[in-house]
């Protein structure tokens, strides 16, 4: 099959919804593998700003800071609506991910980062969101870390735990961390895990 030039047309564009979130309702075509364009389609598009997602780890002690938090988006599903995450959050207008990243992994972990490490970036439902996340590393202290956190005029509650490595594979081996962040997150770690700890205890 020769290479298809991959092109779409947005026909009509409408904003549905603005709120905390904005919902965009587009009328567009685009371009197919086997030749020609798609028919009109019409998609809806669930847009916030891009986030910023941080795993503080401790490569001395081997220990993660996992949170929890209740999660509107878990209560329409048979089960509790407090999931375990990582530090997360928005990027606000004239801020960049790095500076987003020492923010939140203090407000949201109670963190002081050592060291940044940038994973990389990743849609988190591209059906039908806009979301795109930038992943970072934190390394941090892990000892004594723990309580409550959370900003009181954005409504946080936010349990932060430091908890072994170990533990936390085992909660996502579980099942017990089902937010898809946090698990992209524990499995970056886990492939580098090994690497980290040598830097640090060499």
């Amino acid at each position: 099959m020769s290479p298809v030039k991959k092109e779409f047309e947005i026909i009509q564009q409408e904003t549905i919804y603005k709120g905390f979130f904005t919902l965009l309702k587009f009328k567009l075509k685009h371009t197919l593998f086997h030749g020609g364009w798609s028919r009109e389609l019409s998609r809806e598009l669930f847009q916030r700003g891009d986030c910023v997602a941080v795993i503080p780890y401790d490569p001395v002690t081997d220990r993660v800071v996992l949170i929890e938090q209740f999660r509107v988006g878990a209560i329409v599903h048979d089960q509790t609506s407090w999931l375990v995450e990582i530090v997360a959050g928005a990027i606000e207008e004239g801020e960049g991910a790095i500076e987003v990243a020492y923010r939140e992994t203090r407000e949201e972990a109670g963190c002081e980062i050592q060291e940044l490490i940038r994973v990389g970036e990743f849609f988190t439902s591209p059906g039908g969101s806009s979301e795109k996340i930038t992943l970072f590393c934190a390394i941090v202290d892990a000892r004594n870390l723990g309580g409550v956190h959370g900003l009181d005029e954005e409504d946080e509650d936010i349990l932060a735990r430091s908890v072994d490595f170990a533990e936390a594979m085992e909660q996502l081996e579980q099942g017990r961390i089902d937010s898809a962040i946090p698990i992209i997150g524990l499995q970056w770690l886990a492939l580098n895990r090994e690497r980290l700890r040598s830097q640090r205890l060499a």
